[in-house]
């Protein structure tokens, strides 16, 4: 009897293995070997292909660099200010349409996700339109007479990155949402009517009820927010192309230049993207030390 249980067993591993092995390999081929190929690309120097191992050489040196230095700053920036005000607006969005006597929800629920999966190219171009010195932003700004003049979005270093705040987070904040909703969709009604019979008030049951419930929510939406922050790319390079000068230069756009704009040093190209690995890591951990979260 054992050893048919045995044998049972044996199949059973053999066929959960034969369903997975796959996806295993590829996750290597297509995760882990390019980031051990990029690695090792980090600890070699030289033009183009014809490189040549120089140890830490190229880490030293993003502590000397000026352009990374304002990569780094310019990419915090959008960070701490961004990540912060999108998480809050989509959390008050998606408390806001989770209302059950709204009415035409579905619609208003699509039209703030509909941002997200828009093109990144067409949506940066029409920003790139919207936000021009005689762009429609600037004409509503002067018609409500908030400025006397046009304000320079794309060549003001301080408005070059307010507008890139402004794209990223009207595109992803719908992106956050959804996760709030499906949150709050999970959390029992008769909590909140308790809270009502107790007497508290909404902003009570906000502070009391909702946010703690949605805590494990909150933290996976700012770890996620925090990584593609620190990895923003498109939107710099189609809005402002990262000036004026370098004022709105993204840490991914200084890789590129590296790699394909300047002479191509594919080295330290490789050396910078793994500080922003770096960076991810550490910002996770503080995230989770913040949040409280042991597991």
């Amino acid at each position: 009897m054992s050893s048919k249980k045995g044998a049972l067993s044996r199949r059973n591993d053999i066929l959960g293995w034969s369903f997975t092995i796959l996806s295993i390999v590829a996750i290597f081929v297509f995760v882990f070997y390019p980031m051990i190929q990029a690695f090792i690309i980090s600890l070699k120097s030289g033009a183009g292909s014809n490189l040549h191992y120089v140890g830490i050489s190229n880490y030293k040196r993003l502590f000397i660099d000026e352009t990374f230095k304002k990569a780094v700053f310019n990419t915090l920036i959008y960070l701490i200010v961004q990540v912060p005000i999108m998480i809050l607006l989509a959390l008050f969005i998606s408390v806001l349409l989770n209302d059950k006597n709204l009415k035409a929800k579905g619609l208003f629920r699509t039209a703030i996700f509909l941002p997200c999966i828009t093109s990144l190219v067409a949506y940066s171009v029409i920003f790139k339109s919207l936000f021009a010195n005689d762009g429609l932003m600037n004409k509503i700004l002067l018609n409500i007479h908030l400025v006397s003049e046009p304000i320079k979005w794309m060549t003001s270093p301080l408005w070059a990155k307010v507008t890139i705040i402004i794209a990223i987070t009207w595109r992803w904040t719908g992106y956050n949402m959804i996760f709030y909703l499906a949150g709050l969709q999970n959390i029992d009604p008769s909590v909140y009517e308790a809270a009502k019979i107790d007497g508290a008030s909404a902003a009570k049951q906000f502070f009391n009820i909702t946010v703690p419930l949605l805590k494990p929510i909150i933290l996976f939406t700012t770890i996620t927010s925090t990584s593609g922050t620190l990895q923003l790319f498109d939107e710099v390079m189609n809005i402002t192309g990262g000036g004026p000068g370098n004022a709105s230069t993204s840490i991914s756009q200084y890789i590129y230049n590296l790699s394909f704009k300047y002479t191509p040093n594919f080295g330290y190209a490789a050396a910078v993207s793994y500080s922003i690995v770096a960076m991810i890591v550490i910002l996770s951990l503080i995230q989770f030390k913040v949040a409280g979260d042991n597991k």
